[in-house]
């Protein structure tokens, strides 16, 4: 079931909130990427291990994109990947990666994903179809190593990103997912995740 948060007087919707991963799914593409709680730089964060793997982490969430339009998290990675090109299948893979959700139904088909991704190779703020299927955009919000080694943190208007991007004027989204994958260019890659929180502005 769809937890619904979104009262008139919320401001904040907090999706990942750690230690508290309750509420949070694996979700398995092609091996296991393991996924734990450590603490880190002095902060809990969710680590993320990836060994020629695609798995991830998927909460079922509806958010109110007209009182909480905005999402904001954090993310560090250890390394990019090697000689990849992400718009080939070869090369779908991202040392860490945040996606939203929206569905007009309840089918795998009406289904629509955006990723936040950190690229290793495309610019960012590119943009790009994902190699495997037509139902997600990819979007670069941090690209190559000049930041590996960093937390970094993102904030994003998703309303206006789906607009702009799948050309749909979502009013709610209904997931968020995470994940750190290497499994078509058979690398190895390790990340951190931060919080995951909507918010007003």
């Amino acid at each position: 079931m769809i937890a619904g948060l979104s009262s008139a007087s919320m401001s904040k919707v907090d999706v990942l909130s750690l230690p508290n991963i309750s509420g949070w799914e694996k979700q398995e593409f092609s091996g296991v990427t393991s996924y734990e709680l450590v603490n880190v730089d002095n902060r809990q964060a969710l680590k993320a291990i990836s060994k020629q793997s695609a798995s991830g982490l998927v909460r079922e969430i509806e958010v109110d994109l007209n009182k909480t339009p905005y999402i904001n998290w954090s993310w560090k990675i250890e390394s990019i990947l090697d000689d990849v090109d992400e718009t080939q299948k070869s090369g779908d893979d991202y040392p860490v990666r945040v996606y939203v959700v929206i569905s007009d139904g309840f089918f795998f088909w009406q289904m629509r994903a955006l990723n936040y991704v950190w690229a290793s190779e495309q610019d960012k703020g590119s943009r790009w179809s994902n190699a495997f299927t037509d139902r997600a955009t990819m979007l670069a919000v941090e690209s190559g190593n000049a930041r590996v080694g960093e937390w970094v943190e993102v904030k994003r208007n998703v309303r206006h990103d789906i607009k702009d991007i799948l050309g749909i004027d979502a009013s709610r989204i209904n997931a968020v997912a995470i994940m750190t994958d290497t499994d078509n260019s058979k690398q190895s890659v390790s990340a951190y995740y931060g919080d995951i929180f909507f918010t007003a502005e």
